[in-house]
């Protein structure tokens, strides 16, 4: 098996008024101040990424949205295809509320950096645990259908840590624990010899 490169940015930052809310699957908009401000940020991300590599989105706007910013700083044209296997997690019927309208822990502590365990799953959402399972899924098939080349995929931060969680085969309540910022990179690579993380969470022009 060739070796498979793959390059997992985390989508801009999203408006204010999402961020005040869980918003999961939600197709919520980015923001445009931040956008505007962060223009050094693109520029050194789109210089810094393969070429020539495949590049992927996610079904929801706000992966596109970067993905088309970071080709209008500077990265070539090239056609975004999409992978809906690496969406960020469904929170379900949680997906909307404010963070303080969470329903209460009656039973388990809260993890220290997530509202839910890595096991806990909300109504008609998915667990962590979930994600690790769909999104590591995908990355095999990925790195088979892309064997040999740079793929530049475009996600979430759930999704990425989700991959970083397969390809270092850690649970998902570690999983939780790994940092990944908005418009970060994150690099991984999958041969015959199995999964190699050579970066996690870097800052745009690291």
């Amino acid at each position: 098996m060739m070796e498979t490169s793959f390059w997992l940015i985390r989508h801009a930052l999203v408006a204010e008024a999402a961020r005040a809310v869980l918003y999961g699957v939600m197709d919520v908009p980015l923001c445009e101040i931040a956008l505007a401000e962060q223009a050094s940020a693109y520029r050194a991300l789109a210089a810094r990424l393969p070429r020539p590599a495949d590049w992927l989105v996610t079904p929801l706007s706000r992966t596109r949205r970067t993905a088309e910013t970071l080709l209008a700083y500077g990265y070539p044209s090239v056609a975004l295809g999409v992978e809906a296997g690496l969406i960020e997690q469904s929170l379900g019927e949680w997906q909307g509320l404010p963070h303080a309208d969470l329903p209460p822990k009656l039973l388990r502590p809260a993890h220290a950096f997530w509202p839910l365990a890595g096991d806990e799953k909300p109504p008609g959402g998915e667990s962590m645990a979930e994600v690790v399972v769909r999104v590591g899924a995908a990355m095999e098939r990925l790195a088979e259908v892309h064997a040999g080349r740079d793929v530049v995929i475009v996600s979430h931060g759930g999704a990425i840590r989700g991959a970083i969680a397969h390809a270092l085969g850690i649970g998902p309540d570690n999983a939780l624990h790994i940092s990944v910022q908005n418009l970060s990179l994150s690099r991984l690579h999958r041969s015959a010899d199995g999964w190699r993380v050579q970066s996690v969470n870097e800052a745009p022009g690291c």
